[in-house]
């Protein structure tokens, strides 16, 4: 059974960092890309970062020079290291995985329901 749950949201001010992490079981890392994705209210979803099981990274334009995704295997967690926070950057984030699929697909692509396997989200709120 894959279970996926995140933590780390929380409210902070502009400029201010929060590391979200994703805690993982029911899978194997090696087989599957995995992502930040997040939905602000009103919006639509927005592939955020994604790494893939040798390193490969992407990243949204967006959030380019200011959040970084990175995992820890011997832990079966994925972390975003997110810096220099804008209000815009408030969302729901959560953490998904999807086998076979590339870090740049995972960022880019409008189609989420495809994804695999998603995490409940934890909430993310950036006040000016």
């Amino acid at each position: 059974q894959v279970k996926m749950v995140e933590s780390g949201g929380d409210s902070v001010q502009a400029g201010g960092s929060l590391r979200l992490s994703c805690e993982f079981s029911g899978f194997t890392f090696d087989d599957y890309a995995m992502a930040w994705i997040r939905q602000a209210p009103g919006k639509e979803r927005e592939g955020v970062a994604a790494i893939e099981s040798d390193g490969t990274t992407d990243y949204a334009d967006s959030v380019k020079g200011r959040f970084s995704i990175s995992q820890d295997n011997a832990k079966n967690t994925l972390y975003l290291q997110m810096n220099n926070l804008k209000p815009e950057d408030t969302a729901m984030y959560y953490c998904v995985a999807d086998e076979g699929s590339t870090a740049e697909w995972m960022v880019s692509t409008e189609h989420f329901y495809a994804m695999d396997y998603w995490g409940k989200g934890t909430l993310v709120n950036v006040s000016s």
